[in-house]
């Protein structure tokens, strides 16, 4: 009968004349439409037939037809997709659908060998998938077609995907966990009354009665509570390999076969409250790593909730007009309402801003912002309204650049929990060993303990603490630097951050802002220092260099009328010289202003200002050290790591900024291979060596680098070759994140000793007799629940530091290890 048929492909009815018969390895399997028909037979094609072997659940049902056209328009692409270099695309996509690792499974190959495709990394906790992809040999939309046809169905990665994914798991999570712990009390509550009754003398009708109430309330627990440890237990045997779920599922099931085989036949003993309890405590386990996972995966979630999807765009006639963020073009003048998001990276066109970057940098407090500086799509306009014009949009701004390096990083396992689960799988093995030969040995010494004493061995060693340890931990420890501003793409980074012991800087950008300052004015003729400083301004009002800059910045609340130049023409690496009042000046290197005067010129920072017979004035310049890098550097040397300066800039700037820093190693005129070959000689000499830069030449010498750190306002080439990124800009970061690597590895190392000493004095307990399963079912669960609250102690304290700039941060500035 058609009708009672199910799906080969999704596990949906085949209703009565609807059956599409599937060629599959020469059988033919029905499912209930053509597009199942299509993916059954198109897996099958590519060799993946074991997809069907390996899953815990059904397919979703496969759709006919999808167009992903869409995909591929300009404006959407914006939005989603970042644009590397040499024609590659990047982005990351919500997936429906995926329900479990044979979902990866066949994700992985049945998308690796499609053509055009760089790279995938797949997180299917998260539901997420990172596609890089080369444009020349394929579009976004030929994949997402190709992923469509395996019966997956991606979507934007927007507020609406991610809030109704975790809903679901979240109160699924809790519905298990809440049954489960009912059923706990309920036959906890029976279970004492056994045991007060076998004390007491309990007659058999009545002990018979209190043992159906436990089966019946336990029933529930094991068959709906306790189902994901089956299912995964199921999985783990197709895959021929054996994990946590394996061990759970057999003692669960043996706790609750037992004790009902002993109901029926009014045995001496039931375990039902062991079973409602190890489970209860198993969930329960479970639900604080699935929000430990939130927690962190919190971070991504609330940042790809930033961007707003409408803004206010300044039409013909200065008209607004509300478009959506995707219609957005650069050069664009947009109009953000006080306590509103910014919609797209921008330079600020009104006068100043208050802005709150606090998920994006860290910082807790709004920071003053003025006319041409850069705003990153993402922030709180606090004070308002005021304009932008519009310089990156969609996947191409700050705010997409980190959601796309978290994701990369929580789809990454680090070597550690590779090498737990290949431990726990060892492990599962030799228990599973032990506890039969328990069993055989109680056989002979006393047959009425020998089921007991194998239960309790399976119980009380259940790896749950191994396999807990390194992903919250590591999980706990990317939440607490991403919201410090500190993003890990590199899963690995943490031990080599830990442990570096010599730090090199890079000079200009790095320890240095992009802008100068203006620090002394020295007069040569009558004109006073006010006098030169207004035809300065004059002259540079229009220059875009770092000398005009610095020059307008100290001209900025000068009393007093303001001068204008005329006639005002640069010559490109001299200077500039204009008319003002009549009269003709020059401003700029010294044998620009006056040629026939003073040919002196050195590598300090100076600027010459002259009229036609005479210098008037020389303006000194120095570099604007970063409000935090003193303390970074003190925090650094508290930490006993010793600081370097390997630069390209001369020799009388490099050691000026490090006689402000009290750096006494430093290098100046260095190329980027001479700052690669200084590197070298550092991790020669048996240091752990981290270098921090920010420009494109960076890019090769932080590969060299132990431990390779980048700023988020550097080049993206930099950033590429970085273990972790400073999204936050602030160099005091360093110190503190080393901190919390040090106490991330330090509470790894006791969760792996503590789960190693529970299991290692349990075991021979449990096998001798002396944990009943009732014992070894808390033991087990406190242990775990232990490794996960001592991983939650990983966050770093709450403090308020201010930093040089009037800035506060919540986190530690200065940090012993």
């Amino acid at each position: 009968m058609a009708h009672a048929l199910a799906c080969f492909h999704c596990g949906e009815p085949v209703e009565d004349g609807a059956c599409f018969l599937a060629n599959v390895g020469g059988r033919s399997e029905p499912t209930c439409c053509i597009g199942c028909k299509a993916a059954a037979e198109w897996i099958h094609s590519l060799g993946l037939a074991d997809y069907y072997r390996l899953r815990e659940q059904p397919a979703e049902r496969a759709l006919r037809t999808v167009d992903f056209s869409a995909w591929d328009r300009p404006q959407l692409q914006r939005l989603y997709v970042r644009e590397l270099d040499d024609g590659i695309g990047e982005t990351v996509v919500l997936i429906e659908g995926m329900r479990c690792a044979a979902c990866s499974w066949l994700i992985e190959r049945a998308m690796n060998g499609a053509a055009g495709i760089s790279e995938l990394l797949i997180n299917p906790a998260a539901k997420r998938l990172h596609i890089t992809w080369r444009r020349d040999a394929t579009t976004l939309s030929q994949i997402l077609a190709r992923l469509a046809r395996l019966g997956y169905t991606p979507h934007p990665l927007d507020a609406q995907s991610l809030d109704a994914l975790a809903l679901h798991e979240s109160r699924s999570a809790m519905k298990r966990l809440t049954v489960a712990g009912l059923g706990m009390m309920q036959s906890m509550t029976y279970a004492v009354a056994l045991y007060a009754g076998a004390f007491e003398g309990m007659d058999p009708v009545t002990r018979d009665f209190f043992r159906w109430l436990g089966l019946l309330v336990t029933t529930p627990v094991v068959f709906y509570a306790a189902q994901p440890f089956f299912v995964g237990a199921l999985r783990e045997l197709r895959a021929r390999t054996l994990g946590m779920d394996t061990m759970i599922a057999a003692a669960v099931g043996l706790i609750y076969l037992a004790s009902m085989y002993e109901t029926i036949r009014g045995g001496l003993q039931v375990y039902f409250d062991s079973a409602s309890m190890f489970v209860f405590f198993l969930l329960a386990g479970r639900y604080l790593e699935m929000r430990a996972r939130y927690k962190a995966s919190d971070i991504v979630d609330a940042l790809a909730r930033l961007q707003p999807a409408l803004a206010q765009r300044r039409g013909a006639g200065d008209a607004l007009e509300t478009v959506g963020v995707h219609e957005l073009e650069t050069g664009d003048i947009v109009v953000i309402d006080n306590g509103a998001a910014i919609p797209a990276d921008g330079t600020l066109c009104s006068a100043s801003c208050e802005v709150d970057e606090s998920l994006l940098t860290g910082e807790s407090t709004a920071r003053l912002r003025h006319a041409g500086d850069d705003l990153v799509a993402g922030s709180i306009a606090r004070t308002g309204p005021v304009e932008i014009r519009v310089t990156r949009i969609g996947a191409q701004t700050v705010l997409s650049g980190i959601v796309r390096l978290i994701s990369r990083a929580y789809a990454q396992r680090p070597r550690a929990a590779l090498l737990g689960d290949r431990i726990a799988a060892h492990f599962v093995a030799g228990v599973l060993v032990l506890a039969v030969l328990t069993a055989v040995a109680w056989s002979v010494l006393d047959p009425a303990h020998a089921f007991a004493a194998a239960l309790s061995v399976l119980v009380v060693s259940c790896p749950c603490a191994f396999a807990l340890s390194v992903p919250i931990a590591h999980l706990r420890a990317a939440a607490s630097l991403a919201r410090m501003g500190v993003l890990i793409p590199k899963t690995d980074a943490l031990e080599k951050l830990a442990h570096f012991d010599r730090i090199a800087f890079d000079k200009t950008g790095t320890l240095t802002e992009h802008r100068l300052e203006l620090t002394q004015i020295n007069t040569c003729a009558t004109l006073s220092a006010d006098e030169c400083l207004r035809i300065a301004q004059a002259l540079e009002e229009t220059s875009s260099h770092l000398f005009a800059r610095a020059v307008r910045e100290a001209a900025r609340d000068m009393a007093g009328a303001k001068k204008t130049a005329c006639n005002a023409r640069t010559v490109v690496g001299a200077g500039i010289e204009g008319e003002i009042d009549g009269r003709r000046y020059r401003i700029g290197r010294s044998d620009f202003a006056a040629p026939d005067r003073d040919t002196a010129h050195s590598e300090t920072d100076d600027v010459t200002l002259a009229d036609e017979t005479r210098i008037l004035a020389r303006f000194q310049f120095r570099e604007t050290l970063r409000a935090d890098a003193s303390a970074a550097v003190d925090a650094l040397r508290t930490q006993q790591v010793e600081p370097t300066i390997l630069s390209g800039d001369s020799q009388a700037r490099v050691a000026a900024l490090a006689a402000r820093l009290n750096i006494a190693a430093y290098r100046a005129r260095l190329t980027p291979a001479d700052k690669l070959h200084a590197l070298q000689e550092l991790r020669a000499g048996g240091h752990v060596v981290a270098m921090v830069g920010d420009g494109v030449n960076d890019a090769p010498v932080l590969a060299g680098a132990d431990v390779a750190i980048a700023l988020a306002a550097g080049a993206p080439l930099a950033q590429s070759n970085a273990d972790i990124v400073l999204t936050c800009d602030r160099l005091d970061t360093i110190p503190a994140s080393r901190t919390i690597a040090q106490r991330t590895l330090r509470i790894l190392r006791q969760n792996l000793y503590w789960a190693a000493v529970y299991n290692f004095t349990g075991i021979p307990l449990a096998a001798l007799g002396y944990i009943p399963p009732w014992l070894a079912a808390i033991g087990m669960s406190t242990s775990s629940l232990l490794v996960v609250l001592n991983s939650l102690r990983i966050a770093p304290a709450k403090t308020s530091a201010t930093a040089g700039d009037g800035t506060s941060s919540t986190y530690p500035i200065v940090a012993t290890a």
